[in-house]
């Protein structure tokens, strides 16, 4: 039970790390960006595939969100001037290419038979040694990411953002560029995003494309809401809440002793859909403040 606890701990802490990514996206700037998962897949294969070339993990990490962000570049360069219901449809295709890639590119990422044998950190401590060492790494990369946004937040550049996202005529009209201000945290979250998938794909140490689909993207959206948008400690809450809600109704089984599996995962995500609805009718604002970063 305690390893499926510390289990449970380090994919709260992979969510929490995206969801950071996300709230700065459209928590504190308003970008619709419903393709986050597109960056979590480019960081994971990322990382995996160069540690198993040989490059140490450290590398793997740097090059996980680098990558992340660099191909966030031009897309936030094509679709960053685009209204809020085009960009989230460019973002959405955008991660739905970044599968399709995995899925055909066999000879690079082993396509649908997945991607086998990525080394874990910390492995020479042993199952249980390695697994809290895993996630005391978790859980310092996300006390770095959470004290990076919060500073930038709080920075002349954090004015810039929620600006951006309150007013954005009224940045231009005070010679300010709403657009380059944009790039740059759309950067920023996407390079989160590739952190976590770095994360990922080193603790499961397996990938394939049916673990980077647009239900991830939305997993997170509803972690940020279910703990506050643009509200730090709310999504990182809100992705710890998520996390037990996924794992808690994997036990709703037991109720239905003669239920299919296939039938099962049904029922699953009506609970979690159900959870959502409760959340945004009973607190819309999330668990965490009004909505609204101070």
């Amino acid at each position: 039970m305690l390893s499926y606890l510390v289990a449970i701990a380090i994919i709260g802490g992979i969510y929490s790390l995206l969801t950071l990514g996300l709230n700065l996206h459209y928590g504190f700037t308003g970008l619709i960006n419903f393709g986050h998962v597109g960056f979590f897949a480019l960081g994971a294969y990322a990382s995996a595939l160069l540690t198993l070339a040989g490059l140490p993990f450290v590398a793997g990490f740097a090059a996980a969100m680098a990558i992340a962000a660099l191909v966030a570049l031009p897309l936030g360069v094509l679709a960053i001037r685009l209204r809020d219901d085009y960009l989230a449809i460019v973002t959405l295709g955008f991660s739905e290419i970044i599968r399709i890639v995995i899925t055909s590119e066999e000879w690079l990422t082993g396509g649908v038979q997945g991607l086998p044998g990525i080394p874990r950190p910390f492995s020479g401590l042993g199952v249980g040694g390695a697994e809290y060492a895993y996630l005391g790494l978790v859980i310092a990369l996300n006390g770095l990411a959470f004290l990076l946004v919060h500073r930038l937040a709080a920075s002349p550049f954090g004015r810039l953002i929620k600006a951006v996202r309150d007013n954005e005529v009224a940045l231009v009209s005070l010679g300010k560029d709403p657009v380059g201000v944009k790039i740059r945290v759309f950067m920023i979250g996407a390079g989160l995003a590739g952190l976590a998938g770095a994360l990922y794909a080193h603790y499961l140490t397996y990938l394939s494309p049916e673990q980077v689909i647009p239900l991830v993207t939305f997993y997170v959206w509803m972690a940020m809401i279910i703990g506050g948008t643009g509200r730090n400690a709310g999504v990182v809450l809100g992705a710890g809440i998520l996390v037990l809600i996924l794992e808690g109704s994997r036990f709703v089984r037991d109720l239905f002793p003669g239920v299919l599996d296939t039938e099962m995962a049904s029922i699953r995500l009506a609970i979690i859909g159900l959870c959502l609805v409760l959340f945004v009718l009973f607190r819309p604002q999330g668990l965490i403040g009004d909505g609204v970063e101070r």
